[in-house]
């Protein structure tokens, strides 16, 4: 027969008036932490008295209850209701919901107020945060909250992003599978999927320390304490939509701007008006960007200017200035440390008298109008604007009557009248501004924008890729002829193949790069092959992998990866950077690209190139345009759009263009080269074409003659 289980009894509950109740010198606690009996009351004035009192009764010394009661568990609560009653917010004789313990029991009533404060278990953080959460959504305010459990409305908010972290971090954390340091650093962005992204990336690393997370986080936003946002302003930035996200954790230097795009084009913008507004003194040219490389202005002479005199109110300011430093050293020679309103007006005074130093310069008006000017950011988001400097073209003969060295007329501005003012020629970024291009009317074909060059090369550096992938003989041929130029001592600079195999980035893209034919078909094999490679294993199995593989393969993969060192791409010769290039390497690196094309038989068309508003038509001048679609089209055509504006002929322009197969400059194929026979006769003179005189044109007997050399 099994035995019975003995039944335990609660201890009973009821209301008891205040002043019946007597904290028991029992209680456990004895030092203050957590929230204050202060709060603690306004809480029970708000809410009530949410826990009840355990109470026991007071004996006399015969055992017998004497309608007092002690408190050993429940102290601060005690205390609290106490307090009210001191303030007058609760009656003396308010009844007090107490679970009331035997006057007898076994237990020492020390041990229910140990039991009572160390069993208890806090609530887990994550908790916390989603209860702010739901205040919040249910309509209670961020200070409301905040008044409600008397904390600061800052650590409310902390709280509340803490809660918009990714569902899939938060379980994360609550199951111990994150510090809560490193929970903070995942609120630096809202994006979910970036911070599981993130996460995944770095979970089972040994390097996963929170400033690692947030540097990874905000790899693509712009930081407040850059540049280009000093210059914008983040008001500014807010103004036209964009959003600035805060570190409530730690130090941000004001945040993360979330929208570069649109912080590019709100610096664009600024620094076309600083252009706008410069362009007036009659400068011939004006070039912008947000930085120039080191030497940009190499080979440029720079013009002297007078600097501006000061004004008399201007020198007393000086002055006084000057006499104020002077009595504040004196004031403080002996004293060891400044006082810190002292220290900061000694660094306003040096700073006003600085720029009295650095005047505004006059230049000669004729001066100007050969001369051009760089707009820049400075570091500190101020524009910097360099004034005064002249192309080696545009040097002014210093012959007192206006000719040249060699007896010609000093040449004025293209266009403009001998002392007339001119219109800058404004370029932002290497390509005329829109303004500079609606203005042009002219028939005059000028160079291509250098950006927009760079990016057709980029098209090219792409398509010249795949083509030498799938053509393993032509890359054995490049990779044998790199190697040997390496190895027999013929080190040369600017080579198109870079047989490291290094990777060439690609620095500037049009938005249409990733999406070309071949980009995706470069990208469909390198999947395929790393499909097959076994790569990150033993490097002996990665040998024995190649080593079996039949020649046709070998050949396609050696083919592959000779690809990725192409580089065709045109960039602006700076010797003088760590990473520039000389002219002479860059002219190199363009004729081993034309011969890699070749040899290839590469053709843009066939590649999938085709000329549109966004990739071409639209980034040149008119004059470009209607020179396009005459090559491309025929002259009626070219005809048909002469007269409209520059936006509906761009977009008439590329309908027109289409299918027709036509190319710009840098994406044609390059011409195979003929060589002229040359006889010994001393009377032998270059055919006209070759001559320079471009209105000749070669007689067909030249034609035949040079179809004789080429055979």
């Amino acid at each position: 027969m099994a035995n019975a289980v003995q039944k335990i009894t609660l201890s009973s509950s009821r209301d008891i008036p205040f002043n019946k109740l007597a904290l028991s010198q029992s209680n456990v606690r004895r030092v203050k932490a957590g929230v204050s009996v202060e709060e603690l009351a306004e809480s029970i004035a708000r809410r009530g008295l949410i826990q009840s009192l355990h109470v026991r009764p007071v004996v006399d010394d015969g055992g017998k209850e004497t309608g007092m009661f002690e408190v050993p568990a429940g102290g601060r609560r005690f205390r609290a209701l106490e307090l009210l009653v001191k303030q007058k917010r609760l009656a003396k004789t308010a009844p007090v919901p107490c679970v009331v313990s035997e006057a007898g029991a076994d237990i020492l009533i020390d041990e229910v107020s140990l039991a009572e404060n160390i069993e208890r278990a806090p609530l887990h953080p994550l908790d916390q945060f989603r209860a702010f959460l739901a205040l919040r959504e249910k309509g209670m305010t961020e200070e409301a909250i905040a008044a409600a459990f008397f904390v600061d409305v800052k650590v409310v908010k902390q709280r509340l992003r803490l809660a918009s972290v990714s569902p899939a971090l938060l379980e994360t954390y609550a199951g111990d599978g994150m510090t809560l340091e490193q929970l903070m650093a995942f609120t630096v962005v809202e994006d979910h999927a970036r911070q599981e992204q993130v996460w995944d990336a770095i979970k089972d690393n040994w390097a996963k320390e929170p400033w690692q997370i947030r540097r990874m986080l905000t790899e693509t936003t712009v930081p407040a304490s850059d540049k280009r946002a000093g210059f914008v302003g983040i008001e500014a930035y807010e103004a036209a939509g964009g959003y600035v996200l805060r570190d409530l954790f730690q130090q941000d230097e004001g945040g993360w701007l979330q929208d570069p795009i649109l912080l590019d084009r709100l610096v664009g913008e600024k620094l076309k008006a600083e252009a706008e507004a410069i362009a007036a003194e009659g400068w011939k040219w004006i070039e912008v960007a947000v930085s120039f490389p080191y030497g940009h202005d190499h080979g440029l002479s720079e013009l002297t200017g007078t600097p501006v005199a000061l004004t008399e109110e201007e020198r007393a300011t000086r002055e006084a200035l000057r006499d104020e430093y002077d009595r504040l050293e004196a004031e403080y020679a002996e004293a060891g440390d400044l006082p810190d309103e002292v220290y900061q007006r000694f660094d306003e005074i040096e700073q006003a008298l600085r720029a009295f130093e650095f005047r505004p310069v006059v230049y000669d008006p004729a001066e100007i109008a050969r001369a051009g000017v760089f707009i820049c950011i400075d570091g500190d988001g101020s524009p910097l604007v360099e004034r005064g400097f002249v192309r080696p073209e545009d040097e002014a003969s210093t012959d007192p009557d206006g000719e040249g060295g060699d007896g010609t007329d000093v040449a004025t501005p293209d266009g403009a009248e001998p002392g007339s003012h001119q219109r800058a020629i404004i370029t932002i970024g290497g390509e005329p501004s829109e303004s500079e291009e609606e203005d042009d009317e002219g028939d005059a074909i000028k160079p291509l924008p250098e950006r927009l060059v760079i990016e057709l090369t980029a098209h090219r550096t792409l398509a010249l890729r795949d083509a030498v992938a799938s053509n393993p003989r032509i890359a054995m041929t490049a990779l044998l002829h790199k190697l040997v130029l390496d190895c027999f001592g013929a080190h040369v600079s600017g080579c198109a193949l870079q047989a490291q195999v290094r990777d060439v980035h690609l620095p500037v893209q049009s938005p249409e790069l990733g999406e070309s034919d071949s980009a995706k078909r470069i990208d469909e094999r390198h999947e395929a092959w790393k499909r097959d490679i076994p790569l990150g294993q033993d490097d002996d199995r990665l040998w024995d992998w190649l080593d079996q593989l039949d020649q046709a393969s070998r050949h396609a993969l050696l083919a592959h990866c000779v690809s990725f060192g192409v580089n065709a791409l045109y960039e602006r010769p700076n010797p003088y950077s760590g990473t520039g290039i000389s002219q002479q390497g860059l002219e190199r690196r363009l004729r081993e690209a034309d011969r890699l094309a070749q040899a290839t038989g590469l053709d843009l068309v066939e590649a999938g190139w085709k000329p549109t508003v966004g990739n071409y038509i639209g980034r040149v001048t008119k004059a470009r345009i209607i020179e396009a679609v005459r090559e491309g089209a025929g002259d009626h055509a070219a005809e048909l759009i002469g007269h409209l504006k520059k936006g509906d002929m761009a977009k008439e322009a590329e309908r027109l263009l289409a299918d027709t197969g036509w190319l710009p400059e840098p994406l044609r194929r390059p011409e195979p080269e003929v060589e002229a026979e040359i006889t010994d006769d001393e009377g032998f003179d270059l055919p006209a074409f070759l001559a320079g005189d471009e209105d000749a044109v070669p007689s067909d007997e030249e034609d035949a003659a040079e179809s004789v050399a080429a055979e």
